[in-house]
């Protein structure tokens, strides 16, 4: 794992000794240089293929508004793509005006709606039903439709939001009905968007769905009689989760986008629809592991290691069997064996990983769960009533806690009633 971009930090026994003894473990950990870092490479990509571009940061990836700052502070023109009035709320305490937001619910409540339209952000419709409710609160002078474009990708089925099994998004044959409706409405501009799928590191993925998108997106102009505002291609840009992974080459990636608008819209690019992208993965997983502790190593059937961090701390592994690279730190042995590594909750899909080989682990050893900074802390739970951890940023040795570990007692809160 020495290519890992927090190697480094890892290998600094004595400073995560220093951490876990002063915030305790579990803890979530991100690495401020890395968000910086992540955040100019993928806006330098982007810009040097599309003058015209907007990037909306996925806030469900992690919605910590510590997180969504630093983004902001590298990147000025940072927006965000929420997916719930909570997400919203965590934009706009992070400095992000509501104006450079995009909400993109699903099966959206009024309440969820009303929320969305009344603060000012742009409001991007999952079904021409969602229009129908939107349409009783009000009626915005800009939207998008989401387009479902008949096929979806992923590493697994369960991020998979394309195809004939997604729950998201309109159909590729009935999508020009929703924006002739809507026209009709009273709406006078409009975007499309699309996000198909998660965690792709395959380029040619990327230009599949782009040539769906727009063969949509011309049929849609032809309908309305208008050109499109925005085109969302989503992002879905995977990270390399595994030592044997490579990562996406974004400039190429861009690249071939970028011929793709010029085979729809000419060689004009002053005159195609803004290019948006909506990243979460590429920009937080990389940045952020989990300090863990061994509290117990078991000789069963198996071997075991448990964790103070199990399927409460990080879900990915038991919902859909994410992999997560682990790495014991220091006290390096010669001797390895194959466990399975599993915490402390009483299920037994409680597994971070199955069959991984460590060197020799012993009860009381920290371990990092790494590329935990997208859909970790955003997705942990309070399941066999365990508080959620703490999380902390670093910026070469300054420590910053930019969440407060739960206690039990702020679990029942709400029952004070």
């Amino acid at each position: 794992m020495n290519n890992h971009p927090l190697s480094s930090l890892i290998s600094n026994q004595s400073l995560l000794e220093k951490i876990a003894k002063k915030f305790g473990t579990p803890l979530y950990i991100y690495s401020e240089d890395r968000l910086k870092e992540n955040i100019s490479r993928l806006s330098n990509a982007i810009r040097n293929s599309f003058k015209n571009h907007q990037i909306y940061y996925a806030v469900k990836a992690n919605s910590n508004i510590h997180i969504i700052s630093t983004l902001k502070e590298s990147l000025n023109d940072l927006g965000c793509d929420c997916s719930s009035p909570g997400e919203l709320y965590a934009a706009k305490e992070s400095g992000v005006e509501m104006s450079d937001c995009v909400y993109t619910g699903n099966y959206e409540s009024i309440d969820d709606l009303k929320t969305a339209y009344e603060s000012g952000c742009e409001i991007n419709l999952d079904d021409l039903s969602s229009f129908n409710r939107l349409e009783n609160i009000g009626i915005p002078e800009y939207i998008s439709f989401r387009l479902n474009p008949g096929k979806g990708h992923g590493q697994f089925k369960g991020i998979m939001t394309g195809g004939k099994d997604s729950k998201f998004g309109i159909p590729k044959e009935k999508i020009t009905n929703a924006y002739v409706i809507a026209k009709k409405k009273g709406i006078k501009r409009f975007g499309l968007q699309c996000h198909a799928g998660s965690s792709t590191l395959d380029i040619k993925t990327f230009s599949e769905v782009t040539k769906l998108v727009l063969d949509s997106a011309k049929e849609i102009e032809k309908c309305i009689d208008q050109r499109l505002e925005k085109i969302s291609i989503g992002s879905g840009f995977g990270i390399p989760y595994k030592d044997t992974d490579k990562p996406l080459d974004l400039d190429l990636l861009f690249q071939k986008i970028q011929k793709i608008f010029y085979d729809y819209y000419g060689q004009n690019s002053s005159d195609w629809p803004i290019l948006c992208i909506e990243p979460g993965r590429i920009l937080v997983a990389d940045t952020g592991f989990i300090l863990t502790k061994v509290t117990g190593v078991k000789s069963s059937y198996k071997n075991f290691i448990g964790l103070d961090a199990g399927m409460e701390t990080l879900m990915r592994p038991a919902l859909y069997g994410a992999f997560h690279r682990v790495q014991k730190i220091g006290k390096e042995s010669n001797s390895t064996s194959i466990y399975d590594i599993t915490g402390r909750i009483c299920e037994n899909t409680d597994r971070i990983s199955e069959n991984y080989t460590l060197p020799k682990t012993e009860e009381g050893d920290l371990c990092a769960i790494m590329d935990a900074g997208a859909y970790g802390y955003s997705m942990s739970h309070n399941f066999n009533t365990r508080p959620r951890p703490s999380e902390i940023l670093i910026n070469n040795k300054n420590i910053k806690l930019i969440r407060k570990r739960e206690s039990i007692k702020d679990l029942f809160r709400g029952c004070d009633v």
